[in-house]
C-alpha cells in the first residue's frame, strides 16, 4: 500500500487537529502516542510507528509502561529522543495516580491499602519493600519504602521498619513487597517474614494489619487469604 504523509491526510484524520477539534478522549492509543512521537520515516507514518509500539506490548499501556528505552529503540524510527519522550509521558501518568495518595485517605480494606501502594511499585522490574504507615483512625500517614533487592527477592530489616513506624507516629502499618516474576502466591520466607514482623509489632504496640504483594496489576493480601 502507497505511503501517504500526515500531513497529506484528511485534516479530521490527523491526530493533532483531531485532538484540538473532538478533544483528546476521541483520539486512539496509536493516535495520542503518534502526537508524542511527532514524526515517522520516509516511508512509515508516526501512527504506523505508534501501532508498532502498540504491538510490541500486546497493546496493553500497563505492558508498555514497562519496556526500556532500548525495548522501544527496537523498533525501526523510534530512536532514543522519541523513545525518551514516550518514557516520560508514561511517567507523568503514573505520577498523577501517585498524587491521589497525598489526600490521606482512610483505609478500610487491602483494596483501599493496594491502591495507595501499587504506584510505587508499579513497572519495576526489581523488588522492592515498603511500609504504609497509618494513625489511630486508620488513615495514611505516609508510604516509605524500606529496602530494595533484585529481580528475585529483597530483604526488610525490622529494625528499620519499626524504627520509620515510630519516627513517624504510626499506630498500625501495612507490608508490602512487589514480585517482578508476576506470582502473587507467597513464598516460605515471605509467611516467616511477616509472622516474625507480626510478632514485633505486638512488642512494640504498633499493630501489623496486612501484608500486600504486589504484581501483574493485582495483588494478594495476607489477611483476606488468612495466611496473617
Amino acid at each position: 500500500m502507497e505511503y501517504t504523509p500526515i500531513n497529506q491526510w484528511n485534516e479530521d484524520d490527523r491526530p493533532r487537529e483531531k485532538l484540538i477539534h473532538k478533544g483528546r478522549q476521541a483520539l486512539s492509543d496509536s493516535e495520542l502516542i503518534a502526537i508524542l512521537i511527532g514524526s515517522g520515516t520516509r516511508n512509515e507514518s508516526a501512527v504506523e510507528l505508534a501501532r508498532k509500539i502498540l504491538a510490541l506490548c500486546r497493546n496493553n499501556l500497563n505492558e508498555l509502561a514497562s519496556l526500556s528505552l532500548k525495548d522501544l529503540m527496537k523498533i525501526k524510527g523510534i530512536g532514543e529522543a522519541k523513545a525518551i519522550t514516550i518514557a516520560a509521558a508514561l511517567e507523568l501518568g503514573r505520577r498523577r495516580k501517585e498524587t491521589e495518595w497525598h489526600e490521606k485517605p482512610q483505609i478500610q480494606s487491602s483494596k483501599d491499602a493496594y491502591d495507595q501502594l501499587w504506584p510505587h511499585m508499579a513497572d519495576l522490574d526489581h523488588e522492592q519493600f515498603w511500609i504504609l504507615l497509618l494513625n489511630r483512625a486508620n488513615k495514611v500517614l505516609s508510604a516509605k519504602k524500606v529496602s530494595q533487592g533484585g529481580m528475585t527477592g529483597t530483604v526488610a530489616d525490622p529494625k528499620l521498619i519499626f524504627k520509620t513506624a515510630i519516627e513517624n507516629d504510626a499506630c498500625y502499618i501495612i507490608l508490602s513487597h512487589n514480585h517482578p516474576s508476576g506470582n502473587l502466591r507467597p513464598s516460605q520466607s515471605d509467611i516467616d517474614l511477616t509472622k516474625k514482623l507480626k510478632e514485633a509489632g505486638k512488642l512494640m504496640e504498633i499493630q501489623v494489619l496486612d501484608h500486600i504483594i504486589v504484581a501483574a496489576g493485582k495483588y494478594y493480601s495476607f489477611a483476606d487469604e488468612g495466611t496473617f
